[in-house]
């Protein structure tokens, strides 16, 4: 077992143990947040394996993951706007750990990769990845609403 698998593994265990318990025990918010948070931890592993069994289609699986992810919580965000608009979740911690746990697997991997093709590929993931997550956040948390619509404590 090399570096980069066990990254990826302590990455898979460290980052699904809070989203297995966020999906099982939340709340409708709680578990959209888990859901997202869940699909950025499994684009990071993706890419932790890639390297580790030097297997280039896996960065494409992520690349696929770090489009797809968002879209899913942006999709479930307006399938169940009236059940989140009435107490938005709260997402910024699991978008900070997304985004600082992209940062160092995407500059260690263009690293490892080199200049080329592969490095702008991981570089595209890691963006779409942050941004994905960013958005998404925002979106959950009722940043979209008009302020006359926006729930009132």
């Amino acid at each position: 077992m090399n570096a980069w698998l066990a990254s990826a593994s302590v990455l898979l265990v460290a980052g699904l143990f809070p989203v297995a318990w966020g999906v099982a025990t939340g709340s409708l918010g709680r578990r959209v947040v888990a859901q997202n948070f869940g699909t950025s931890v499994v684009c990071l592993v993706m890419l932790l394996l890639a390297q580790g069994y030097h297997r280039p289609a896996y960065t494409d699986l992520a690349l696929v993951l770090a489009v797809l992810g968002p879209v899913g919580t942006l999709v479930y965000a307006r399938l169940l706007a009236d059940e989140l608009g009435e107490a938005p979740p709260k997402a910024q911690l699991p978008t900070i750990l997304a985004a600082a746990a992209t940062v160092p697997v995407v500059i260690a991997s263009c690293v490892a990769a080199g200049p080329g093709r592969a490095a702008v590929k991981l570089v595209v993931v890691g963006v779409l990845l942050v941004a994905g997550n960013v958005i998404s956040s925002r979106t959950l948390s009722g940043a979209y609403l008009e302020p006359s619509e926006a729930p009132r404590d």
